[in-house]
């Protein structure tokens, strides 16, 4: 669906005449110059409702009801706004925590040398207890070490996995036997507790050729935009090295890469101007409505996410690890977070976000929006601490 200046202006206009009405307007890209009134940078309130686009794709994607949608994002909310306060009461006994879908709660796992009193905390707090034996400082530790070690392609990545209490190394099925691959096995079991599972498929990054759609473009590649920040917005960094220019899907000038990294991160910034003009909303693509941008809360591992890019528009999954190590075939990529969330080329660089609270920027993954696939993101928040931005908000 392609976008036109008069739709921006539209969407511009309704966020001036302000409400939360403004969440079901009509689609809008991301684009600069102005500040609707409304639109303001601190973090939105839990108690916001869910939109419609979210609640539709989350009924498509994982199952639910529509009521099942609506109490699990309550949930999440809770959830992620609890998870820094246990890890502060769980101090060096701190194991992990994720989001517990099934029970609609936040687990943590602790040490058995957990102090009772942390212990009455947490669960006075509203969270589950699990018992491990390794600390997230150890298992952190173990997946330091893997980082430094030379990964041979049929190696797709590394993480922590609180659930499980070890470092998982992912695999790719046809090459578990290579002798390279089996080397690093062996030195990373050598690391820590380590297991190791088998994928289908090596991680690609999602860019594309010039081949239509509503993107931005760098030179032939075509990449999708991520979130709004005051003077532009933020993307993948492999979509664009600094300096080069970017124009919209009608081919005029948008502005120009001002900072990108990758590989070792995959995160850039865009400069806009030249009539363009930034809003704090996430692309429905006429499948949804449009999602209006509250905050960046971050979704613990468990919690619902929802994806929009360019290719394959909109689509939701789950957060499956975080900070994890992504080895692409130009290198690797450290501190991404996984999800099961299919994505397609094209849309490197497009929104994650749950609810209203923005997670991350598309990296890269394997499979498509066909067959399904997973698909990492690079974590909105670090672009910002990165680069001294300011995500664009909206509070109505």
């Amino acid at each position: 669906m392609r976008r036109t200046r008069l739709t921006h202006a539209l969407l511009a206009a309704l966020l001036i005449l302000g409400g939360s009405g403004a969440a079901g307007a009509a689609p809008a890209a991301a684009t600069g110059a102005t500040t609707p009134p409304g639109v303001t940078t601190p973090p939105g309130s839990a108690a916001e409702p869910a939109s419609e686009g979210v609640l539709i794709a989350m009924q498509r994607d994982l199952g639910l009801t529509r009521k099942q949608a609506e109490a699990r994002i309550a949930a999440e909310r809770a959830a992620a706004a609890l998870d820094p306060k246990v890890r502060r009461a769980a101090g060096d006994a701190y194991a992990g925590s994720w989001f517990d879908a099934a029970k609609g709660r936040l687990t943590v796992a602790l040490t058995p040398d957990a102090p009772p009193g942390a212990r009455r905390v947490i669960e006075a707090a509203g969270a589950d207890i699990r018992t491990a034996a390794h600390t997230a400082r150890e298992l952190d530790a173990v997946k330091a070490r893997l980082d430094r070690l030379p990964a041979p392609l049929g190696v797709s990545g590394w993480h922590v996995d609180p659930t499980a209490g070890t470092v998982v190394v992912d695999v790719v099925g046809k090459d578990r036997s290579d002798n390279d691959v089996r080397r690093f096995v062996s030195r990373a079991r050598e690391a820590g507790p380590v297991t190791v599972r088998t994928v289908s498929a090596a991680p690609r990054t999602f860019a594309a050729g010039t081949v239509g759609g509503d993107p931005y473009y760098t030179g032939n590649v075509r990449c999708s935009i991520g979130f709004s920040v005051y003077g532009g917005f933020v993307t993948a960094g492999h979509c664009g090295s600094p300096g080069a220019g970017v124009s919209g899907w009608d081919g005029s000038y948008i502005g120009t890469f001002q900072g990108s990294s990758f590989p070792d991160n995959d995160y850039a910034w865009v400069s806009v101007g030249s009539g363009w003009w930034t809003v704090p909303v996430v692309l429905g693509w006429g499948t949804v409505p449009d999602q209006l941008v509250r905050g960046s809360a971050v979704a613990p591992v468990g919690s619902s996410v929802c994806r929009s890019g360019s290719t394959s528009h909109w689509h939701c999954g789950t957060v499956l690890a975080i900070n994890e190590t992504v080895n692409y075939s130009q290198g690797a990529v450290h501190q991404l977070t996984k999800t099961s969330v299919c994505a397609e080329p094209g849309d490197s660089g497009g929104s994650f976000i749950t609810g209203d609270q923005a997670q991350g920027v598309t990296s890269g993954g394997w499979g498509n929006c066909a067959g399904g696939g997973e698909t990492w993101f690079q974590p909105v928040n670090e672009i910002l601490s990165r680069y001294g931005l300011t995500l664009h908000t909206y509070t109505g």
